[in-house]
């Protein structure tokens, strides 16, 4: 492992100011579950890590009826879904925040640190940008909100420029007559990476007789997490009906661009995205429906 200089900032500013003054040279730890990993087989190398754990505002975990869900970017997974009333709104996000590692892993990952990582993979983030999640950060010039969708640019890289940082998410309320679900498939005899990922939310008339809008997002299946809109639109004034979901699957299918490797060919990918988009938005309709 190469050497760097570690620092606890116990500030926004002051974790911009350092990140600032070290640009490309210095990395941000949230959590540390992929960090610490990358830099211990030197697949990453730094002269500072910056360790955001101590920031108040990295932290916060709140959440109103009204205005939505607040997550700190350092807020740790057992957090999210150990507190009752975020599991019981926001149960597409548990169902992702339950699948990152083990138990001991989900004490330290974060959402946060999920979305910076960047990976194609990342279980949190096709439901992140299905529940419309946005993403505050914070750098030399101020602030700015990212969406989850536009986030990630490549494997491993993202919007933030140098001595800007990723401080909080956050999703709007959930809507009367809506639901979200997120299912992955893995090859558990390799490892616990997603071949493919889809998270879908919906939300219904109210009789649950159509759809008044959907958001689909797949993952592994590109260089990016990726926002599918055109499957949700498919969705919007169709009956909720097996047709109108195979057609958004079938959609979904066609916008994922994956390569083959030892997890999947491309093809067998393209065939899991059409079947899993078509399982999670009858998961989604049906916690719509409850």
């Amino acid at each position: 492992m190469h050497a760097f200089d570690y620092a606890t900032p116990e500030s926004v500013a002051d974790a911009v100011v350092m990140l600032s003054d070290h640009g490309e040279n210095a990395c941000v730890l949230a959590g540390g579950t992929d960090l610490i990993v990358q830099l211990r087989e030197n697949r990453r190398r730094t002269d500072l890590v910056v360790d955001v754990k101590k920031i108040a505002e990295l932290n916060a975990l709140s959440y109103n009826a009204a205005t939505g869900l607040t997550i700190g970017a350092a807020v740790p997974c057992y957090r999210i879904y150990g507190d009752a009333e975020i599991a019981a709104a926001y149960p597409g996000l548990m169902d992702a925040a339950k699948l990152v590692g083990g138990t001991g892993i989900q004490g330290r990952a974060s959402l946060g640190g999920n979305l910076c990582n960047a990976s194609p993979a990342g279980d949190t983030i096709p439901p992140m940008i299905v529940l419309g999640g946005e993403a505050e950060i914070a750098g030399p010039g101020g602030t700015r909100n990212v969406a989850v969708e536009d986030f990630c640019t490549a494997p491993g890289r993202t919007v933030l420029a140098d001595g800007e940082f990723l401080v909080s998410l956050r999703f709007p309320a959930p809507a009367p007559n809506s639901g979200a679900f997120y299912r992955r498939f893995i090859p558990r005899n390799e490892m616990d990476i997603a071949v493919v990922g889809v998270g879908a939310s919906v939300i219904l008339s109210g009789d649950g007789s159509s759809f008044v809008s959907a958001r689909i997002a797949i993952g592994a299946v590109a260089p990016t997490p990726l926002f599918v809109s055109e499957a949700g639109a498919a969705l919007a004034g169709q009956p909720v009906s097996d047709e109108s979901i195979q057609r958004a699957a079938d959609i979904a299918r066609d916008a994922a661009r994956p390569i083959s490797d030892m997890r999947g060919t491309a093809e067998y990918r393209k065939h899991l995205t059409s079947v899993l988009t078509r399982r999670v938005l009858q998961g989604a309709v049906q916690r719509a429906k409850e």
